[in-house]
């Protein structure tokens, strides 16, 4: 099964104070761990950057292992970002695993989880549980792009998945870096000292 993986690091980072694509956990960047955690069973991988976008990419080591995707206007929120990236999935995908890049501490196990599950068949949507909390990534099927692709801008990829609910799987799963949201410099604190 082909799917593609997106990650998403066009934000200002403005809570953080520094690009957080490339802060580090575990003796990587942010960005570069994705790449490796996603590159493993996606193809390709998509990084959508916007702001900083010239700074991150000479910041990161996995440069080549991943395509790019200029969001032009970042500041319209998240979903706008993952809107830039589904106008270029490509034809043979299956699907797309999509994540923020601040969400540094999931596990490599979780993502093969994930993909292995949607490979199963049977649901739209397949999305990982930590103690009864969702979190990311989650797996999509192909045709969920184009309902994405016609919402506006600032909406929320929740919105669209909730209309699938009927056809989502949950994967339980122990990691509680799927729900870990670091965004800012005292949860960044807390990452480094006590993990997720």
């Amino acid at each position: 099964m082909s799917i593609t993986g997106i990650i998403l690091a066009a934000g200002a980072s403005r809570r953080m104070g520094t690009p957080k694509a490339l802060l580090a956990y575990r003796g990587e960047t942010w960005l570069d761990r994705w790449i490796g955690l996603l590159g493993r069973h996606c193809d390709p991988v998509l990084v959508v950057l916007g702001a900083e976008a010239e700074s991150i990419r000479s910041g990161i080591r996995r440069l080549d292992e991943a395509l790019f995707v200029c969001n032009p206007a970042p500041e319209r929120g998240q979903f706008s970002s993952l809107q830039c990236a589904l106008t270029v999935l490509p034809e043979r995908a299956e699907g797309f695993l999509f994540a923020p890049v601040d969400h540094p501490a999931v596990r490599p196990e979780t993502v093969a989880q994930l993909v292995a599950d949607f490979a199963r068949g049977g649901a739209l949507v397949v999305a990982p549980r930590y103690r009864g909390r969702g979190g990311h990534p989650v797996c999509c099927a192909r045709l969920l792009a184009a309902e994405m692709l016609v919402e506006p801008p600032e909406s929320q990829a929740r919105l669209v998945l909730r209309r699938h609910l009927h056809a989502t799987r949950y994967v339980d799963v122990d990691d509680p870096g799927v729900a870990e949201d670091v965004d800012d410099q005292d949860s960044y604190r807390r990452l480094l000292v006590n993990g997720p």
